[in-house]
């Protein structure tokens, strides 16, 4: 078989089949049973801190490996077919720590990255609201000047570590005739007075990956904002063009896993004397499920060199970033659905891991921006 990821380095390499011992060994065996319990997953995500992974999004200058956003998009995917809650959790982190990465200053990166990198604190993204989901200008948090600081002040809903964090990363408006100008980040440590969490929502999958509303209404000193006034927004879009990219690779882990799963059924189900593979419709249905899945591969394994370069300088990938979250998460719903259909009435139950699978991955058309906002984004690009 032809090796998908011939381009990662030897170090990243070993890097990735550590990663996957682990998953094996101590992500997959739990997977059902936080699927059952709906604990967060805080071992898990130690585990994964203790490996280096949860700074692996990261520069070593700010305690991350320093591995190429290929690498990470295979780390991503390898958690992911162990866990959809364990990387949901993490990938969350991700996006909280990006956002101090790419917007905050000096003293902010040196302040809290180290730290996030092996795990001491755990991160949040507060980006979406009840009224604002889809396009940030209509969110309502506010953030207004006094004396010390500033006072911080709405709600955020579906926030992903909310309530299990240390920190998160809070987008709030510093100047709502402004619009998108007028978005502003904060860094709020979750012990902050006027923080409150509710309780974790009841989500169809990813049980383990809490997610949260918040309400708000704190003094923050004058250095909890992220950067400079008014950046929010520009900040927040390169975060989720990378996240884009992250979701892209979730979907990715939970395909394969679905994928291997059908192919392993199809072999070893014996009906009429011979076994499910001989048949036809199914040998045609896994070709189709194994090019949708490699076809994606290519596509999130472009986003991921791209955003290698923007990083280094080069120009944003935004296009790239939404059709790989695009394409990724539509080919993961079929092929998990695709694959629960080879398994029948046996992949309906709980005792096998696809109707798990088929509800982790319905989320990923959704959140980061549904696949109707990728259209748009799209489109755009073309008629420009």
């Amino acid at each position: 078989m032809t090796d998908r990821w011939h381009m990662l380095c030897t170090e990243e390499r070993a890097f990735a089949d550590m990663l996957e011992r682990y998953a094996a060994e101590e992500l997959v065996p739990r997977a059902a049973e936080t699927d059952e319990t709906a604990a967060f997953v805080r071992p898990q995500l130690e585990g994964l801190g203790r490996l280096g992974l949860l700074g692996a999004n990261l520069p070593e200058a700010h305690g991350g490996p320093g591995i190429s956003a290929t690498a990470l998009l295979r780390a991503v995917q390898i958690v992911a077919g162990a866990c959809g809650s364990t990387v949901s959790a993490l990938t969350a982190h991700y996006l909280a720590t990006d956002s101090i990465l790419l917007g905050g200053s000096d003293s902010q990166r040196a302040r809290w990255l180290p730290r996030c990198a092996t795990g001491e604190v755990l991160g949040a993204f507060g980006l979406t609201e009840p009224a604002a989901g889809s396009d940030p200008a209509d969110m309502k948090t506010r953030a207004r000047r006094d004396s010390d600081g500033w006072h911080l002040t709405g709600s955020k809903c579906f926030i992903s570590n909310g309530g299990e964090a240390d920190f998160v990363v809070v987008y709030a408006m510093t100047d709502p005739a402004a619009g998108h100008r007028g978005i502003s980040a904060f860094i709020v440590p979750t012990d902050t007075p006027g923080f409150t969490a509710g309780k974790a929502e009841r989500t169809m999958g990813l049980k383990g990956g809490h997610v949260f509303t918040l309400s708000l209404d704190c003094r923050l000193p004058a250095d909890a904002l992220l950067g400079t006034e008014g950046q929010g927004f520009k900040t927040a879009m390169k975060v989720l063009d990378n996240g884009r990219v992250e979701v892209a690779a979730m979907c990715l882990g939970i395909a394969e896993a679905a994928l291997k799963a059908a192919v392993t059924y199809a072999k070893d189900r014996i009906i009429g004397g011979e076994p499910l593979s001989n048949r036809q419709g199914i040998r045609w249905q896994l070709a189709d499920m194994a090019v949708d899945y490699d076809a994606a591969l290519l596509v999130a394994q472009d986003a991921a060199r791209q955003r290698d370069a923007a990083h280094r300088g080069g120009p944003r990938f935004s296009l790239a970033a939404s059709r790989a979250k695009l394409l990724c998460s539509e080919m993961a719903h079929r092929v998990t659905d695709g694959a629960l259909q080879i398994h029948g009435g046996y992949g309906f139950t709980r005792d096998l891991p696809l109707e798990r699978y088929a509800r982790d991955v319905r989320i990923m058309r959704i959140y980061e921006g549904s696949s109707e906002i990728q259209r748009n984004i799209i489109a755009a690009h073309i008629l420009a």
